[in-house]
């Protein structure tokens, strides 16, 4: 009877275990689907503006914050909006290093300074490449969007880029 009971005990407090939920705040653990405010891979979505003399162009971005995040970047993802992007800001400015490992849609990759003006763009990055993309000077963050929306919308170095963090 004492191993009947325990048995029954272990299994109900196993199938709590397994029902328990988060708390309400840990709004970046769920899945996307229920939290518009994350991309399908989980990560925040931010509005990013870029202002190219008199015009603005408006961006929601993916915020790819750590460094795993930043590995990971957009590989592998075989569409990319044209308002869409994703954003590497680092902690401190340094150079930065890309490349298009696994990345299977070109990319416009632009530099951004720490003032928020864009150091330079590498236009049309050629897809699965090795090659490294770099900065011409340290930088705070790098966005990655649709091969060929730089040129099409006329930003060019000098541009301001700002976006609204979460955290």
């Amino acid at each position: 009877m004492v191993t009947r009971f325990c048995g029954a005990m272990l299994a109900t407090l196993a199938l709590v275990a397994c029902n328990a939920s988060a708390p309400s705040d840990a709004v970046a653990q769920r899945p996307a689907a229920e939290n518009p405010a994350l991309s399908p891979a989980g990560l925040d979505l931010v509005p990013l503006t870029i202002r190219s003399g008199a015009k603005t162009h408006k961006f929601t971005v993916e915020m790819a914050r750590s460094s795993q995040e930043q590995a990971q970047g957009l590989m592998f993802r075989t569409e990319l909006a044209p308002d869409a992007g994703m954003l590497f800001p680092f902690p401190t400015p340094k150079p930065a290093s890309f490349w298009m490992k696994n990345t299977v849609i070109s990319l416009d990759l632009l530099f951004i300074r720490a003032d928020g003006t864009v150091e330079s763009i590498a236009a049309n990055a050629v897809p699965y490449s090795l090659d490294p993309i770099s900065s011409g000077e340290p930088v705070a963050a790098v966005l990655e969007i649709a091969a060929g929306r730089a040129a099409e919308l006329g930003i060019k170095p000098g541009d301001t880029v700002t976006w609204r963090d979460k955290r």
